[in-house]
């Protein structure tokens, strides 16, 4: 006869087991659920990095074969930028390390910036042509160079445009605006305290003060002057020195080799293959982080359907918005 006792173990087993194995499957359910939506993250993350442009890198420093080395300077020249001074006198030296450059290019398309940046990358450049003496170095202008992109431009042994490029705006501003007539209207009282006469100097919300005017003047006159004999020390007996060369005023490339502010019409690809006689080229510019690049790439992006949006709707049947 059974023993109900026994029955009561083995039925017990049983369902431990089964308990036992439904609790291992959903574990293991529940991995290969993790491992398909890793899968899964890491295919769209390709996509998204094959639909933004990110998959084709540079060409890789060091070749065995003799090259141009080029070095990328766009935008606005600011400590904080990718035209910084760190940033592309970091380039710079990289590509004079490397054996078998045997000419660089800074290809530059700036409005300007920074003159302590642009001063820093110009002090670089004549630096290391000094140190390797056997290597020429060129700039070679896109759209725009025009303050100090011109100013970091002049250190280079010769410059080359194309003849649409905008070229020069050798001149110093110091802008800012003016709010005491917008704060009268809105009954607002300005309470600037400061220790120094001096300590507030072309504060906005204070009525403009005839002497530190004079004293900003004279500031930019200075650096003014340091921008022309920065020009003068790197173009030489090339520069015409008309009455406005040094207003500020800007001209097109081709009327820039008229004046002495450029030597030639040329690109990159005709600087490398016909002036250096390497036309492999390897870019030195240093690669945006990542965070950089998609901040980039998806505000381009909305700013591109922002402005089509805009457009479209702005836009009378039949005209074009020029």
């Amino acid at each position: 006869m059974d023993n109900p006792q026994d029955n009561g173990n083995w039925e017990r087993g049983v369902l431990e087991k089964l308990a036992f194995e439904s609790l291992a499957e959903q574990r293991r359910s529940r991995r290969w659920k993790v491992i398909l939506s890793l899968g899964w993250l890491s295919f769209m993350f390709l996509l998204l990095f094959v639909a933004m442009g990110w998959t084709g890198g540079k060409h890789d420093a060091g070749t065995l074969e003799k090259h141009t080395s080029l070095v990328e300077l766009k935008g606005v020249i600011a400590a904080d930028s990718k035209a910084s001074a760190d940033k592309i006198i970091g380039a710079l030296q990289q590509a004079y390390k490397d054996k078998n450059t045997q000419g660089v290019v800074l290809r530059i398309n700036s409005p300007g910036g920074s003159p302590v940046q642009a001063g820093y990358i110009n002090d670089e450049i004549k630096r290391l042509r000094m140190q390797h003496k056997d290597i020429p170095f060129y700039v070679v202008v896109q759209d725009i160079c025009a303050s100090g992109g011109y100013y970091v431009a002049a250190a280079a042994d010769k410059i080359f445009v194309d003849k649409a490029s905008i070229v020069g705006s050798i001149g110093v501003l110091m802008d800012g605006f003016g709010f005491t007539g917008v704060m009268d209207k809105l009954g607002v009282e300005r309470r600037l305290i400061t220790a120094g006469q001096n300590k507030g100097f072309l504060d906005p919300f204070s009525p403009a003060n005839p002497q530190q005017q004079k004293i900003a003047g004279e500031m930019v006159a200075e650096i003014h002057q340091q921008f022309i004999k920065v020009v003068k020390e790197g173009r030489g007996n090339r520069l015409k020195e008309t009455p406005d060369i040094f207003s500020g005023l800007v001209w097109s490339g081709e009327k820039s080799v008229e004046l002495g502010l450029a030597d030639g019409l040329g690109s990159l690809d005709y600087v490398a293959r016909e002036v250096i006689k390497a036309e492999q080229v390897v870019d030195y510019t240093p690669d945006d982080t990542f965070s950089e690049q998609l901040a980039r790439k998806l505000g381009a992006s909305a700013a591109e359907t922002f402005w089509s949006k805009l457009l479209t709707v702005g836009a009378p049947s039949g005209q074009e918005l020029r």
